[in-house]
């Protein structure tokens, strides 16, 4: 019984992760880019590591199991969040048809979409 349900988490683990391969390539932006990476790898990097759990059924290895994916689900949203962050200030441009900039005019130093420079994927400036 343990076996269908470590394949059965390790199939889904596997398809999220799969799912954020494939939203990095089809993304239009580094935002949607670090967002769906982020959300989909940390669920199936999760489920895969459940199932080693379910599989082994050692208190080492669940333990461990328990401290990763509580590690992982503390970090990652965090690293993405800075990323994001960062790549919002160093003036990376959102996708053409964003509608909505929640920190357009949130900061004094002068860093809002409106001000900020278009750059193409390559860094380089491109006419808006």
């Amino acid at each position: 019984m343990s076996d269908v349900f470590v394949m059965i988490l390790s199939a889904i683990g596997a398809i999220f992760i799969l799912l954020a391969s494939i939203g990095l390539v089809r993304m239009p932006d580094f935002y949607l880019r670090v967002s769906v990476t982020t959300k989909a790898a940390t669920l199936g990097v999760g489920l895969v590591l459940a199932a080693a759990a379910v599989y082994f059924q050692e208190a080492s290895v669940v333990s461990r199991v328990l401290a990763i994916i509580s590690f992982l689900l503390l970090t990652a949203p965090v690293a993405a969040h800075m990323i994001g962050r960062t790549a919002y200030f160093t003036g990376t441009s959102m996708w053409e048809r964003s509608t909505h900039d929640e920190l357009a005019g949130k900061y004094h130093d002068g860093v809002d979409s409106e001000h900020r420079g278009k750059k193409g994927g390559d860094g380089t400036e491109v006419e808006a």
